[in-house]
């Protein structure tokens, strides 16, 4: 064969083996990847690099050759924009549908409920049984949590404020919490900011300690104001708070779910009814709603009030008014 007709078959064959390796990679990246599972998850830390990404998805689940995603990754140009990140993929995703959510940032997130009214005890419990949330804080006291969010030489009671928290999956239970306390810090100054004039609290924390007692004591959202006013009333002319959830937080586990007579006399920092003022801290995380009322109390005469045993209270300007009221309601008598 003439070497110039050689050439030419030489160069017809490049050409064949060039298109059907470019056919062949259009088909690859059009295939749903094969998974070993039905959902496929993988977190990658910043500054992996796009081969140890490719290995990663591999060791994973994705059934494929860590250098044929490797190379697709470079290829396509968007390799350096791989994002860290928790991901999750399910059957029919394509590699360039994977590349896409990479490059996206396209995470899986999961949700944690903090909820109103409860004890940093409760919020501790709930975020580890969170899903997908790394228990950084686990082997932490308290005050070491205190300072691992910023918050050093303070207590955590009412400091992290009652919300539905989004998170990448495999984040640590620190950031939100930091995010928690962060949170409760803002609402807590701009509703200081926006205070009644002549309220008797000294001081933010005063609020956030009565919001805390105002959050326990509410049993319909519409009352709120209204409890808050009995209370700043009790304050302002130096009457004991007498707020049972307050004593029981000073009783902590040894509390068995019935208050007794002898509860209420046993003193301590948290008894409200030995003790005169606020106790000396939060006795849960307050909501928004709850912070408001503290410092924007619905105006009344009342001093005292009681459950129906419906949600509602009865409110009463004086002790005669008050003590039928708990007879009518409470011990059901004339």
């Amino acid at each position: 064969m003439k070497p110039a007709r050689l050439l030419l078959v030489l160069m017809t064959l490049i050409v064949a083996a060039t298109a059907a390796a470019s056919v062949a990679a259009w088909w690859w990246l059009q295939r749903p990847l094969d998974l070993a599972t039905a959902r496929v998850e993988l977190s990658i830390e910043a500054g992996t690099s796009p081969r140890e990404v490719a290995q990663a998805w591999v060791r994973a689940g994705v059934q494929t050759e860590p250098w044929l995603l490797y190379q697709w990754f470079r290829a396509s140009g968007d390799a350096r924009r791989i994002r860290a990140g928790s991901y999750e993929i399910e059957p029919g995703v394509t590699p360039r549908g994977l590349l896409d959510k990479l490059v996206q940032g396209d995470e899986a997130f999961e949700r944690v409920r903090l909820i109103e009214g409860w004890t940093f005890r409760q919020f501790r419990a709930e975020m580890a049984r969170a899903p997908h949330l790394r228990p950084t804080s686990a082997g932490l006291d308290e005050a070491q949590l205190m300072a691992a969010v910023g918050l050093p030489g303070q207590r955590a009671e009412g400091r992290f404020f009652p919300d539905t928290y989004v998170y990448s999956r495999g984040v640590s239970d620190l950031t939100v919490l930091r995010r928690a306390a962060h949170a409760m810090q803002r609402r807590l100054e701009s509703a200081w900011a926006e205070r009644a004039p002549g309220l008797p609290l000294k001081s933010p924390d005063e609020a956030l300690v009565l919001a805390s007692i105002v959050e326990k004591e509410t049993g319909r959202p519409d009352e709120r104001g209204r409890i808050a006013g009995v209370f700043v009333n009790r304050l302002r002319i130096g009457m004991p708070l007498q707020t049972d959830p307050s004593v029981i937080y000073g009783l902590g586990e040894a509390f068995d779910g019935n208050l007794r007579k002898r509860d209420l006399q046993t003193d301590t920092p948290y008894n409200t009814y030995t003790r005169g003022g606020l106790p000396p801290t939060p006795i849960a995380m307050p909501g928004l709603a709850a912070l408001r009322a503290s410092v924007q109390p619905e105006p009344t005469r009342a001093l005292y009030f009681v459950a129906r045993g419906d949600g509602s209270s009865v409110f009463s300007d004086d002790l005669a008014a008050h003590n039928r009221a708990v007879n009518q309601f409470q011990r059901k008598t004339p």
